[in-house]
């Protein structure tokens, strides 16, 4: 919490300085190396995915592969608003940000980030049905519900980004100017605010910490009654085959989750691990992805695989 202090028009700021993460002067090359592969990477990653559930017709006319497709879509934009400007504190370039452009990168953060909590949550229930309800999946799942359910995700993603943008930014910011962080993310920005954070760090405590952990919660019940079906099933091959499919989800989860109610439950800490849990869950995680879904998932190799042969006999025809 702060205290409210007097301010004027005339000293408000107009931009922000980001002070990135800190890191040897000698390292720097070799980080802004790394987290240029890393970004490629992601994007090369996400979009492989997105193309194979596009371009397969067994992939794209189910719900799972339609999450999975609209989860790499968000990974890649999410990664943008993220990673570039992270290289930037590895260049000699001004680390400066405008006000406005602070406030957008804010949004667009939170918007991607619940909408891509939401989705999560989506997945795991896409599961539960697959799984434990095998016969009525057609019904309770079909692509017109599941069209529905990811336009509700996006939609409230959008209202979360909003209220946070907006709760944030209707503080006045009189000075200091510096971000210690790598983008513009409530917690390091409200400790500039020259007002009461009261109701601000009590917003984002309920907003995002308590609806990221109920996401959890309901994610890992959802998967405690997948665990019991997949113990019914009687073949082997049959109980491999879930687990695999189930255990990819889960690893994804549990990596994006854990490290963002660790920031967001803690919004007044001022942990030097914050930054560290902050790259993992923001930058590595949507690395993890692709390699995730299409190393443990036998449908997506072979739809990679089917789509490879397709355009090798294409070309071997002429």
């Amino acid at each position: 919490m702060r205290r409210s202090k007097n301010t004027s028009l005339d000293t408000l700021v107009t931009d922000f300085i980001l002070l990135g993460l800190s890191h040897p002067p000698s390292l720097r090359a070799l980080l802004f190396l790394v987290f240029f592969i890393i970004y490629i990477l992601t994007q090369l990653g996400n979009l492989l995915i997105l193309l194979t559930v596009w371009a397969d017709p067994k992939l794209h006319s189910r719900p799972m592969y339609i999450l999975l497709g609209v989860l790499s879509f968000l990974d890649m934009w999410l990664s943008s608003v993220i990673v570039p400007r992270i290289i930037l504190n590895f260049t000699p370039a001004s680390k400066a940000i405008p006000f406005s452009g602070c406030v957008a990168q804010l949004y667009a953060f939170h918007f991607l980030g619940s909408t891509q909590c939401f989705l999560y949550t989506l997945m795991a229930y896409d599961r539960y049905l697959a799984i434990c309800q095998p016969l009525r999946y057609p019904v309770l799942m079909n692509g017109r519900l599941c069209s529905t359910l990811v336009s509700g995700a996006w939609v409230a993603g959008s209202i979360h980004g909003s209220i946070q943008a907006t709760l944030t930014f209707r503080l006045p910011y009189c000075g200091p100017n510096q971000v210690d962080y790598f983008i513009c993310d409530i917690p390091a920005v409200l400790r500039l605010a020259c007002a009461d954070t009261t109701v601000n760090e009590l917003v984002t405590f309920v907003d995002i910490g308590v609806v990221a952990a109920s996401c959890f919660t309901l994610i890992l019940l959802s998967y405690a009654n997948i665990v019991h079906a997949i113990l019914k099933i009687r073949t082997a091959e049959g109980r491999r085959r879930a687990f695999s499919t189930c255990g990819a989800h889960l690893t994804v989860v549990t990596v994006y989750y854990v490290p963002c109610i660790f920031i967001y439950l803690r919004a007044g800490s001022k942990s030097p691990l914050d930054g560290a849990v902050a790259v993992f869950y923001t930058v590595v995680t949507p690395l993890l992805n692709p390699l995730i879904y299409t190393l443990r998932n036998q449908e997506v190799k072979s739809a990679l695989k089917r789509i490879t042969a397709g355009r090798g006999s294409v070309h071997g025809n002429k």
